[in-house]
């Protein structure tokens, strides 16, 4: 067993940028106009948006004051690279056979399709068939067994220079945990995802879990665009990833084209689903900062609840609230099953594979957590792990999203985030909370 814990932290910013520096740029509008302007200034565009923002690289510090000075330009603001926030455990299983024929080898580890009630989504002929979801998060494992089938290689890619939307860095790479949550393929090989029919689109925004903000809003506004326009054609995008900033300052230039490319996928009728963040802040109360993207322009955030003692004691509490998560009145829209590591002590539990072999064995802990794919070893397509943490949440969140898309073909942005919220399972107070939101996703309800 190999275990990897990261702290709840508020995200930091990195003193030394990562690659070259690079600058954010608003505008009303994008085209050859302000392209010749920022060449006039002495830097170069990396990419840019007929929205009105654009990622420029450039390699004097006079850019700013040249840029600021044209009329073209709202904002000029220097990138910064974050270490966006992580799961909070992460718990990597040593062996990766999952080739175990007649059902999904792991099914008996993965109580997260249980707690939103997928079976009766599935039961109804729903699978999320036709809807593609964007993954903007690390690089994504594209030859795993359970993630292949359901991955449009042609329509992924990655913002982070030099690498490939199928790199990363490590043995969990968690864009890869989170694809299989929304969609890992049911193919009676490994796990199943939330909507197992549903389409992948790899969109890698970070590296090592660090990445900029250009990045990030670059991938949402080519996963909004469809194919036709030379985007990813997505219906809901996913991010798994959050940071927490003083509000104001350079950063809430930043944050503000972050909301506005969110805004902009709002109006291609895209869904935007993020994480709320693992710090345990009351983000209604926290008047001072700032949590993205999950108070990013009009995207959805999803808070995580996770069993206490499911193995060890038969809990199916999977809706309580987990120890780490973000909350607040105002900025939750739902809950979802992140999981948690929070069961004291070190005992050890077990649960056998379908239809045989060697039986699952880990603390009791662990299997609070929700298990989905990973990258494994380098030669392995077949690797997984538990982790914990909202980025787990939101997918399962985005999965559910999927599962109504198919049942109600041509659904509105709106109606579909009416869906999300009159189907979920009201748990807490009585009525919208500021744990809960709306209440607990339910895929059974929201195919209906």
């Amino acid at each position: 067993m190999r275990l990897r814990t990261s702290l709840l932290l508020m995200a930091f910013v990195l003193a030394t940028p990562l690659f070259a520096a690079n600058y954010v740029l608003t505008s009303p509008s994008w085209g050859a106009a302000e392209d010749a302007a920022v060449v006039a200034a002495g830097g170069s565009v990396h990419y840019s948006h007929r929205s009105g923002i654009a990622v420029v690289t450039a390699d004097s510090p006079e850019f700013v004051n040249l840029a600021t000075a044209s009329s073209r330009f709202q904002s000029v603001t220097e990138d910064i690279a974050v270490q966006w926030q992580l799961p909070t455990q992460v718990v990597e299983i040593e062996e990766a056979a999952a080739t175990t024929p007649g059902n999904e080898t792991f099914w008996n580890v993965q109580w997260a399709p249980t707690s939103v009630n997928a079976e009766a989504a599935w039961n109804a002929g729903y699978t999320g068939a036709g809807v593609r979801v964007a993954i903007l998060d690390g690089g994504i494992h594209s030859t795993h067994i359970d993630l292949a089938a359901n991955l449009d290689v042609a329509r992924s890619t990655s913002m982070v220079p030099g690498f490939a939307f199928n790199q990363d860095v490590g043995t969990f790479w968690h864009g890869t945990h989170v694809a299989g949550i929304v969609a890992a393929a049911d193919n009676n090989i490994g796990t199943i995802g939330i909507a197992p029919g549903a389409t992948l689109i790899g969109v890698k925004v970070l590296h090592n879990g660090s990445g900029q903000f250009g990045w990030i809003i670059s991938g949402i506004l080519y996963a909004s665009d469809s194919i036709a326009e030379g985007g990813a054609g997505a219906n809901i995008i996913n991010m798994s990833l959050g940071a927490t900033f003083p509000k104001g300052g350079a950063s809430g230039q930043l944050t503000g084209a972050l909301a506005k490319a969110v805004n902009y996928a709002a109006s291609k009728g895209v869904l935007v689903v993020s994480a709320a963040g693992n710090n345990g802040l009351d983000l209604g109360q926290a008047k001072s900062y700032t949590s993205v993207p999950a108070e990013s322009g009009s995207g959805l955030a999803v808070s995580a609840t996770g069993p206490l003692g499911w193995a060890a004691f038969g809990a199916t509490n999977f809706r309580r609230p987990a120890s780490y998560s973000n909350y607040g009145e105002g900025t939750v829209t739902v809950a979802g099953p992140g999981g948690d590591s929070a069961l004291p002590g070190s005992a050890v539990c077990s649960k056998p594979r379908i239809p045989s072999g060697p039986a699952v064995v880990q603390f009791c802990w662990v299997f609070d957590m929700v298990f989905s794919t990973s990258r494994g070893a380098a030669a392995s397509t077949s690797s997984y792990s538990w982790a914990a943490g909202t980025s787990m949440a939101a997918p399962a969140a985005s999965a559910v999203a999927a599962l109504a898309l198919q049942a109600h073909p041509g659904m509105s942005l709106g109606a579909l985030k009416a869906k999300l919220k009159s189907s979920a399972d009201d748990e807490g107070k009585k009525g919208v909370d500021e744990f809960y939101g709306h209440g607990f996703i339910n895929a059974g309800k929201a195919v209906q």
